[in-house]
């Protein structure tokens, strides 16, 4: 048999065994790497992150929490009712606002959540919040960092069956590569087609938690106006296209609000 078939055959078993479905959007990515090293750098990353920042607290800070907790409860709450719950059970939830000019927000993987002051301005109010950290959030339950980790993996031929020495050396390698440094912190880039599925998620968690999704559209075009500027905000550097993204959130509404109108809202 030649090579390329046995590579063929290979690259199959592995999408096959590592195939990991989103129970709210049916899309389904390549995740194998391990989640365990993944959350344990996010954390390590996080606690530095407090560390060097400024951490707001009062009125604002009780706000990022308040809806974080009400998205962290809903999405308990949904992967309960599939009988998912185990795919939560790892997560440390946190929320902090942390004081910075940026645009910006952002989720690791296992639940660490960020807030920028600098985006306040154009959230507005608790629903706008609920927009972006819906989003946030999305990425780190959809297991976008183990994908993007996992598809270097591939990429440098380094598979499940690799000697466990050699592999969790080089998943470090991989991790340590695709995180990308910022001004405070360190963080995986994702692609557009996985901004897309936090946007539909995100979305969708907003609503189960009692925010109405119709907001999101005048959010993102609030934020689209920011960034007619010189400079793009941080948060939309991987995103797609505004005309795209509000087109695709008025196709997911009505599902949004069925999820909406189920937790009280009208």
């Amino acid at each position: 048999m030649k090579i390329t078939h046995l590579l063929g055959i290979g690259a199959f078993a592995l999408s096959v065994t590592a195939c990991t479905t989103n129970p709210m959007t049916g899309r389904s990515s390549l995740q194998f790497a391990n989640d365990s090293d993944i959350r344990n750098s996010a954390v390590q990353q996080y606690q530095q992150t407090l560390k060097e920042s400024k951490v707001v607290t009062g009125a604002q800070a009780q706000m990022v929490r308040t809806v974080g907790n009400r998205i962290k409860a809903a999405a308990e709450k949904y992967y309960a009712s599939i009988g998912r719950s185990a795919d939560l059970a790892n997560y440390q939830w946190e929320f902090n606002l942390l004081q910075d000019k940026q645009v910006n927000a952002w989720c690791m993987p296992g639940g660490k959540v960020a807030v920028y002051t600098g985006i306040l301005p154009i959230t507005k109010d608790e629903t706008g919040l609920a927009v972006v950290m819906g989003h946030e959030v999305a990425h780190a339950l959809a297991g976008h960092g183990n994908e993007r980790i996992s598809q270097a993996m591939v990429a440098q031929g380094i598979g499940m069956a690799s000697g466990l020495a050699v592999k969790n050396e080089k998943t470090a390698q991989i991790i340590q590569a695709l995180y990308t440094p910022t001004s405070q912190v360190v963080l995986l880039k994702y692609g557009r087609g996985q901004e897309s599925e936090a946007d539909k998620m995100g979305l969708y968690l907003m609503a189960m938690a009692g925010y109405d999704p119709r907001q999101a559209v005048p959010f993102w075009s609030r934020m689209e106006a920011q960034s007619s500027g010189s400079r793009q905000p941080e948060f939309l550097s991987t995103h797609p296209s505004p005309q795209t993204r509000i087109g695709d959130i008025e196709k997911d509404l009505p599902k949004a609000l069925e999820y909406y109108r189920a937790a009280g809202g009208k």
